[in-house]
């Protein structure tokens, strides 16, 4: 996909684009994305906010689905869970969405977070509902 391709998924996203969400490749098999640290998307200590990390792997991980919906059909997160391993302080927040499951009536996604060292900040498994027009 192109950057232009990137940024129309995104566009279908306005708060993971208002949050700051970047996608850096998509296919069908893989997107990767990553979130900026930055003071107004931290909480106490300046640590990025658990919300900010699940928005991201959220995000990410629909936009996998997305890629894999039959035509003609639509997604909504149906289940999310997210464990978290370790905090974020600075640099960026990585994300790499896979399909573990592509089915008739739901899509499962699992997201894999990293910081910019490669060490794994936690990970996120959703499923997401393939909803007929």
């Amino acid at each position: 996909m192109t950057a232009v391709d990137h940024q129309q998924l995104l566009a279908l996203m306005p708060f993971a684009v208002s949050l700051g969400v970047r996608i850096d490749s998509a296919s069908t098999e893989e997107v990767r994305g990553h979130l900026d640290w930055a003071a107004q998307r931290c909480t106490a200590g300046g640590v990025l906010h658990g919300g900010a990390v699940m928005a991201l792997a959220d995000s990410i991980g629909a936009i996998c689905a997305y890629l894999n919906l039959p035509e003609g059909t639509r997604t909504a997160t149906i289940e999310s869970k997210t464990n978290f391993f370790r905090a974020v302080r600075d640099g960026a927040l990585h994300a790499v969405s896979r399909p573990l499951h592509v089915g008739r009536t739901n899509i499962a996604v699992q997201t894999e977070l990293f910081d910019d060292s490669g060490r794994r900040i936690g990970h996120t498994t959703q499923t997401q509902s393939v909803l007929n027009p």
